[in-house]
């Protein structure tokens, strides 16, 4: 299976997504923002960073990238996509998703080892999970307080759309603790924590902290591989 990582002027954290993905069992392409080639891929990963300095608002130029028009008809006919921290904010930006992420409601940059539940095991990224199972995952963004009007929220609550949920703490204000939603469909998913940098034992979550191995994210990169094995 290959998985695209889109690289965009200002990404970061595309690196590693792409060794993500390899340590998940399949095979990382890199995309680049400017092309229309999404190069064969059987998914793709929006990874986290400040695509275009945050201008306007945190993704919204990137929305309009070249590539984008190939994601958002990969991604309507049922390619598994995923969007990390500016990957989502892209995401909703381009409307694949609902709501929107503004500027957290303390004004700070947040950096923290971030306890979050499982909602919905029924994605493309979050079928290996056990319902209701709490994981780790790491999470830094500025602009990741999620918001959307009532009905939207409601929907999103009542068809099960919310993916994960924030636990212990809310720390960015996210209407509802909504730490990443889905699609209706469920092959897209977006959240703000970054499930890239808890795939190796060593380089994720303190151990000591979270009582747990410290590669709760690399279940999201099997999990699509399992995906699209189910429905190859």
């Amino acid at each position: 299976m290959r998985v695209g990582v889109i690289t965009f002027p200002g990404s970061l954290d595309d690196r590693d997504a792409q060794r993500a993905v390899k340590l998940g069992g399949a095979v990382p392409v890199a995309l680049w923002h400017g092309d229309h080639d999404l190069k064969n891929v059987d998914a793709i990963v929006l990874p986290g960073g400040f695509s275009y300095g945050d201008y306007l608002r945190a993704g919204a130029i990137a929305a309009h990238s070249p590539i984008m028009s190939e994601v958002i008809a990969a991604a309507n006919g049922g390619m598994p996509v995923l969007g990390i921290c500016n990957g989502f904010q892209i995401l909703v930006e381009s409307h694949l998703l609902p709501g929107g992420l503004v500027r957290n409601d303390h004004g700070d940059f947040v950096c923290r080892d971030q306890k979050l539940r499982v909602e919905n095991i029924d994605t493309a990224w979050s079928n290996g999970f056990k319902e209701d199972e709490e994981i780790i995952i790491p999470l830094k963004n500025g602009e990741g307080g999620y918001i959307a009007d009532q009905e939207t929220l409601d929907r999103l609550e009542g068809e099960g759309q919310v993916v994960f949920r924030y636990l212990e703490i809310n720390p960015n204000g996210s209407a509802n603790d909504i730490a990443g939603i889905s699609n209706a469909r469920g092959n897209v998913v977006g959240l703000m924590p970054h499930p890239e940098h808890a795939t190796e034992p060593g380089f994720g979550p303190d151990t000591r902290v979270a009582m747990r191995s410290g590669t709760d994210g690399l279940t999201f990169f099997t999990s699509a591989i399992t995906s699209l094995m189910a429905n190859a």
